[in-house]
């Protein structure tokens, strides 16, 4: 196998911004490989297995391997690594190792019947696809062409509706490329091609996979992390590093923010401020620092990991008390999951047993017993006046921390 191809979906349908996306996902794709180059997870060497090229041709991605007279097993070691680094590219939605070959004929079935000897199978079918509209058969002769000589060299019998085997073949430009197998790819849009958007990462089970469905849809996640350290342990914060560095898998770098929040929450506390608010002042606090955050980094919306009806703070009243604080936009891409949901992506993405790990939540610092599920905007406002908030926001946010993971 010498070849990579790589298949996206919707960025086929991005008409004048198709290139820009595309553009994206190669850089993406090169920013993965550099940085988790596959040559240096072999102890029998240096990096002599690696990709010499990542480009567009014809609706695809091609990636040119290099493989230098390495070990075969190091070889399908490399393409393990690689294999896991691919499928965590947004924007691709299934991907394949392919040979290339001469594009005729006779090459093509001859680089078919060579794939197949590495197999044990009884049933085969032949789907091929003729981008290059020059080659002289189309996909159904080649179907015809390449079928009838397998059979003749191996003896076995065609089905095509459920085969033990599927040949695929693909006529590109000006080479035949094939392949037995198609790896699923996460889909969506290459990370970073929507623009930035903040996500407040508690480091529970939610706003890990919230950050996961904002980044398949394009967006480049700046983390902000808001911490009651001293008055908790520093556990919450080392979570939620860990959560970060864990998701970093798709989009490769992040930046995370750091804010202590137990000041405000003490002046919350102390201002007699009713009680049963505390928690959607806090929120609305939170937000308020986070628009102002979105703005020094350029982002344009906030996301959380909140699900309507969930907890307390997450009632259709509460969420709108709270979003009522700020201007920018805030998105809930788990809106209408429910926690078991929840549970089943974050095991998917590798944040759930992260994400469980014993330590303080910041919210639950200084928490009425029985929080109000249904505030007035009025109510809140009239107590926020207690407070001055401007200067405890500056406050906060000129003691934030800044850490690249």
């Amino acid at each position: 196998m010498n070849y990579i191809i790589c298949h996206y979906g919707e960025i086929a349908l991005k008409r004048g911004n198709r290139k820009f996306f595309e553009d994206k996902l190669i850089s993406n794709i090169k920013a993965a490989f550099e940085k988790q180059a596959p040559g240096n997870f072999s102890a029998e060497g240096g990096p002599a297995f690696g990709w010499e090229f990542v480009k567009r041709i014809s609706g695809r991605i091609l990636i040119k391997l290099s493989e230098n007279g390495q070990s075969a097993s190091w070889r399908t070691n490399a393409r393990c690594q690689m294999s896991d680094v691919l499928k965590n590219i947004f924007g691709i939605v299934h991907f394949s190792f392919a040979v290339s070959t001469e594009q005729n004929i006779e090459s093509i079935q001859k680089a078919a019947l060579e794939l197949l000897k590495e197999k044990k199978f009884k049933t085969f079918r032949i789907s091929a696809k003729r981008a290059e509209k020059k080659f002289p058969l189309n996909s159904q002769q080649i179907n015809e062409k390449v079928g009838e000589f397998i059979l003749n060299k191996l003896k076995i019998k065609v089905n095509l509706e459920n085969p033990d085997v599927a040949v695929f073949i693909e006529i590109v430009e000006k080479s035949a490329f094939i392949y037995l197998e198609k790896i699923k790819g996460p889909g969506g849009l290459p990370a970073g091609s929507s623009g930035k958007g903040i996500v407040l990462i508690s480091g529970g089970i939610d706003s890990p996979v919230a950050s996961y469905f904002a980044m398949k849809r394009g967006v480049e996640a700046v983390y902000l992390h808001f911490h009651s350290y001293p008055f908790t342990s520093k556990n919450s914060i080392e979570r939620v590093k860990q959560l970060v560095g864990i998701l970093n898998k798709f989009q490769q770098k992040s930046k995370l923010i750091l804010i202590p929040f137990s000041e405000i929450q003490q002046k919350i506390v102390s201002s007699k401020i009713p009680e049963k608010l505390r928690v959607v002042l806090y929120r609305r606090f939170m937000m308020r620092i986070a628009e102002i955050i979105a703005g020094k980094e350029n982002a344009f919306v906030l996301i959380t990991g909140e699900s309507i009806g969930q907890v307390a703070s997450q009632t259709l009243e509460n969420i709108k008390a709270i979003e009522e604080a700020v201007k920018i936009p805030i998105l809930r891409p788990l809106a209408g999951f429910d926690k078991e949901e929840t549970i089943v992506l974050a095991r998917n993405i590798d944040t759930f047993e992260t994400s469980i790990l014993p330590c303080d939540d910041t919210c639950s610092l200084f928490a009425p017993l029985h929080p109000e599920t249904k505030a007035n905007i009025k109510s809140v406002k009239l107590a926020e006046k207690k407070l001055n908030a401007k200067k405890i926001i500056a406050e906060a946010i000129k003691n934030s921390q800044v850490e690249i993971i």
